[in-house]
């Protein structure tokens, strides 16, 4: 029985947490009670309920709803079991999550915004191009996935080759959705205001970019009233996505960061 327990990794698993339990105890560490109280909120037993109407399509019964809620504990008290043993650390896939929720947390509050009409239209008129019916770009672009080699580039008259990456080196008769779908927002936002020119310096989530727009079809504005949903859709994840960018920065500036 004994040695069944020891080759077993679940009481490994419970012998190294009580043994962190354990240590903080002998050092004089004190364990606040408050740490080991879990408490699941009306809201949240609404939330577990919402989630079970969704997949079932029907609300849950009590015996049901106990379940979710039973199943809801267990995954709390691993949860933060793992945390204790620090299992999140090395996990690409905890840490991606993590910093994703992290970049949520600074866009959450414009995913509920209501914009007002003057805040709309302020940003249909600052990015005409992005909604214009009919705009259409034709550019080609090279890419560099660092800045120094942007430069090098620039200082080569750009002439240099920029880096291998699966996008295209040309796009003819671009709508901005065309763009954004292949370059992303970032890209789009920024070239979407471009007029005939060569060289332009160009980021996207990709990397660095220099880009020759060779001709501009212009389109005809819309009015608001007619795409209204379109630019609000638009404010909103741009709005986020600055948000977001700010926060990290904030963030950031509290470390110090070395590279090897």
């Amino acid at each position: 029985m004994m040695r069944r327990l020891l080759r077993d990794p679940l009481a490994h698993f419970l012998v190294a947490g009580a043994a962190i339990w354990a240590a903080l105890s002998f050092a004089g560490e004190p364990v606040d009670p408050a740490e080991r109280t879990i408490a699941l909120t009306k809201e949240a037993q609404a939330n577990l309920a919402l989630g079970f109407e969704r997949t079932m399509g029907r609300p849950p019964t009590d015996a049901e709803l106990d379940a979710q809620i039973e199943s809801w504990v267990r995954e709390e008290v691993l949860y933060r079991e793992a945390l204790r043993l620090g299992l999140d650390a090395g996990d690409p896939v905890v840490r991606r999550r993590l910093s994703t929720k992290m970049d949520d947390l600074a866009g959450a509050e414009v995913e509920t915004a209501r914009p007002s009409e003057e805040t709309l239209a302020a940003w249909l008129r600052d990015h005409p191009g992005r909604f214009a019916q009919g705009e259409r770009l034709t550019f080609s672009q090279k890419y560099f996935r660092s800045e120094d080699a942007l430069h090098e580039a620039l200082d080569a008259a750009g002439d240099a080759d920029g880096d291998a990456i699966s996008l295209p080196e040309r796009m003819t008769d671009a709508s901005y959705a065309d763009i954004k779908a292949v370059f992303g927002s970032q890209f789009a936002s920024q070239i979407a205001r471009m007029q005939e020119t060569s060289g332009a310096q160009v980021t996207s989530g990709y990397g660095y970019h220099l880009v020759d727009v060779e001709e501009r079809v212009e389109g005809r504005q819309q009015p608001l009233s007619e795409i209204r949903d379109r630019v609000e859709a638009d404010w909103r994840s741009s709005t986020a996505a600055a948000r977001r960018a700010k926060a990290f920065e904030l963030l950031r500036e509290a470390y110090r960061i070395e590279v090897e």
